[in-house]
């Protein structure tokens, strides 16, 4: 999940990985424990939700990848690592985009 909007770069609230290709769901409040996850933008493992600046709505991106390899990548990548060790083993994406102001 990443925050196009932010104001300098953007910013990667939660990278979560290596989930079974049967999952229908997560469940509310994910441990940062529970599953494989890597490392946000504020450099810790789980997920941090929104806290934009007061003003304009910022755009949330939850992307989803299919990948054809094991579910057996290392915890504590970030973002960039993740899409490094995803690329050529991309079977099908999807994208959700939400927004939120305060």
């Amino acid at each position: 999940m990443d925050d196009p909007d932010a104001p300098v770069v953007v910013f990667t609230h939660w990278v979560i990985y290596n989930l079974p290709a049967d999952l229908a769901g997560l469940p509310e409040g994910v441990p940062p424990d529970a599953y494989t996850q890597g490392r946000n933008s504020f450099g810790r493992k789980g997920y941090n939700g929104p806290c934009p600046p007061a003003g304009k709505p910022h755009r949330y991106n939850f992307t989803l990848l299919s990948l054809d390899l094991p579910p057996t990548l290392s915890s504590g990548l970030d973002k960039t690592a993740l899409l490094r060790a995803a690329s050529g083993h991309v079977l099908a994406q999807s994208t959700w985009m939400g927004t939120f102001q305060r």
